[in-house]
């Protein structure tokens, strides 16, 4: 059915992409890529783009690509009217799928756990549906497909390679699908939504021997359980309730395994969030110096370092209440997050140079409880397919309604 671009409903728009994203999403599923490079998801994107009167400009340091899109209302040169970006990510996470569905990974130890399949399908559906409408757009839509979401970095790669500069955005937005929230509804806050999302690293270094004989050696057994409960003990005394942090340490390794022996060193492991800057620095000095100080003062020594990680993802309030309008406009519901959560998200890096906002769309299948469904990052996550056409339609309706209207 040919699209009546003087009258395009998104709504319908997105109905009738759907049968064509739910095919490319479970290809993409069934088959998933971990990391910066995802060749074959790319190769799948761009087999569906193909015929598109779209620009396609490559990354040079990952898979990733952005698809530009020139409007009639701005001339296929593109040198007027405003230029918006819309970002769908590609790779996978490295765990093994348990949903049982026919067309669950193939690749043993990979699985789409957090929805990046139904991002790019998504992303995927709204290209073609503006590029059926293309004559009449009032400006640019550039589509960011990006792999090494996942602890990669690929956004910040991308744009260090300068692919935002191909058709430099004035608004950027991107859709998260949730199956813990009901389907179909729209939620989004203003401000920060995600925290910054970073890996913490400690080696204690005292001076092991035999268990029998303690008080001759320097146990960095003892030593890191102190800086352990002393960093939860800086966090809920130090850090304020109204903008939090969170330090947990997830892995504790040392010994030989021998009962009787005394380690020489502990490693711990571990995650840091926050939701602001100065909340960010000032762990970075707390951690250094409670890892730094225990250790000697229990005649030690120590080395602590921090994973550079994910910003903040802030909303821009103007990007936040278009979310709002346009999911009404497309007969989606939609809820303010009263709170952030304490998640990462490398579309940050766009955020952090582009105003806009990221949204979350419930995906809950249908018969279930969103409260109780396996969340994201779960071996048997699944989602309500038919929500994607939602998708689609809030892609395009965000994208139409900024290059009509701007931050009005």
């Amino acid at each position: 059915m040919t699209l009546d671009l003087a009258t395009t409903d998104w709504t319908a728009a997105g109905e009738e992409q759907l049968g064509d994203v739910i095919a490319l999403r479970r290809a993409i599923h069934a088959d998933p890529e971990v990391g910066l490079h995802c060749p074959r998801t790319t190769d799948k994107a761009k087999a569906a783009l193909a015929g598109l009167p779209l620009e396609i400009h490559d990354s040079t340091s990952t898979t990733g690509f952005v698809a530009v899109l020139r409007g009639g209302g701005a001339g296929r040169a593109g040198s007027n009217g405003r230029t918006v970006l819309l970002r769908g990510d590609m790779d996978a996470l490295p765990m093994a799928e348990e949903t049982g569905l026919p067309f669950a990974s193939r690749n043993a130890g990979a699985m789409h756990a957090c929805g990046h399949d139904a991002h790019t399908a998504m992303l995927v559906g709204a290209a073609k549906a503006l590029c059926a409408r293309a004559d009449t757009l009032p400006g640019t839509v550039v589509f960011m497909f990006q792999p090494g979401e996942e602890g990669h970095h690929g956004a910040k790669f991308m744009m260090d390679d300068g692919l935002l500069t191909k058709a430099a955005p004035e608004a950027a937005f991107a859709l998260h699908i949730s199956p813990n929230m009901p389907a179909g509804t729209v939620v989004t806050r203003t401000g920060p939504l995600l925290a910054s999302a970073e890996t913490v690293h400690a080696v204690i270094r005292g001076r092991g021997g035999h268990a029998a004989m303690p008080h001759d050696l320097i146990d960095p057994l003892p030593i890191a359980c102190e800086i352990v409960l002393a960093l939860q003990s800086f966090v809920a005394r130090r850090v304020p309730v109204a903008d939090p942090a969170v330090l947990t340490i997830t892995t504790v390794r040392a010994g030989t395994g021998a009962h009787n022996i005394v380690p020489d060193t502990v490693e711990l492991l571990g995650t840091l969030r926050t939701l602001s800057e100065g909340t960010r620095a000032k762990m970075h000095e707390a951690f250094a110096q409670l890892v730094g100080g225990i250790a000697q003062a229990h005649g030690a020594t120590a080395e602590a370092w921090i994973d550079q990680g994910y910003p903040v993802t802030q909303n821009d309030a103007r990007a936040v209440a278009m979310f709002e309008q346009c999911a009404a406009a497309v007969g989606a519901g939609y809820a303010t997050m009263p709170t952030p959560m304490m998640g990462g998200e490398d579309f940050a890096y766009v955020l952090r140079e582009v105003p806009g906002a990221m949204a979350f769309i419930g995906v809950a299948p249908e018969g279930s409880d969103h409260r109780t469904n396996p969340p994201l990052h779960n071996t048997k996550m699944m989602i309500e397919e038919s929500v994607m056409a939602k998708g689609v339609a809030l892609h395009c309706a965000m994208a139409e309604r900024f290059l009509a209207r701007g931050w009005e």
